[in-house]
C-alpha cells in the first residue's frame, strides 16, 4: 500500500451525503450508510433495482435526472459513483473549488479513480453494536470482500 490509510469511525447521523450514480457501486454503498446516516440523496438519471429499493424503503431520496452543477453545495460527504469518469472528475474539481470557496472540506470518494479520494469506502460488517471496516486502500477490493465473506462465516459460529 502507498499510503497507510488510518481506520477512523465517525458520526454520519447528521451529515448530508450526496451520492451521484445510480449503479451497483452506488447502491451497495448506499446500502451501507443507510445504517449510519438519514440523509442521503442519490442523483442519477437511472437507478438500479437495489437502488430502487432503497428509495422505496425511504432510506434514500432520489433525483432521478443527470447531476449538474451546484448538486453538492451544503454538502458534507460526496461519492462520485457514476458510469462516467469524465463527470466523476467533474465532481470532484467542483468539490474542491466548493470547498476553496466555503472554507470547509467535504469528504469525497471518487469510485473510479482513488487518487481523487479522501478516503477509501470500506467493506462493513456490523453485528449487534460491534461494527468492523475491512479496506485494501483501494488496491484489491476482491481480496477485501473474499476476507469480508470469511470473517462473516467466522461471527456466525
Amino acid at each position: 500500500m502507498e499510503k497507510a490509510y488510518f481506520p477512523l469511525f465517525v458520526d454520519l447521523s447528521e451529515k448530508k451525503i450526496i451520492i451521484a450514480g445510480g449503479g451497483k457501486i452506488a447502491a451497495r454503498r448506499a446500502a451501507v450508510l443507510t445504517r449510519f446516516a438519514s440523509d442521503i440523496t442519490v442523483i442519477a438519471p437511472e437507478l438500479s433495482e437495489a437502488m430502487e429499493n432503497l428509495a422505496a424503503e425511504q432510506k434514500i431520496r432520489c433525483e432521478r435526472r443527470m447531476y449538474k452543477a451546484g448538486d453538492i453545495n451544503g454538502a458534507d460527504l460526496v461519492l462520485a459513483a457514476t458510469n462516467d469518469s469524465v463527470l466523476n472528475h467533474s465532481i470532484a474539481r467542483e468539490c474542491r473549488e466548493l470547498e476553496r470557496s466555503c472554507g470547509r472540506r467535504i469528504l469525497l470518494s471518487v469510485a473510479d479513480d482513488r487518487s481523487l479520494c479522501d478516503f477509501y469506502f470500506p467493506s462493513v460488517i456490523q453485528k449487534d453494536e460491534i461494527v468492523i471496516g475491512i479496506n485494501s486502500g483501494g488496491s484489491d477490493p476482491g481480496k477485501v470482500k473474499k476476507f469480508r465473506e470469511e470473517l462473516e462465516k467466522k461471527m456466525e459460529l
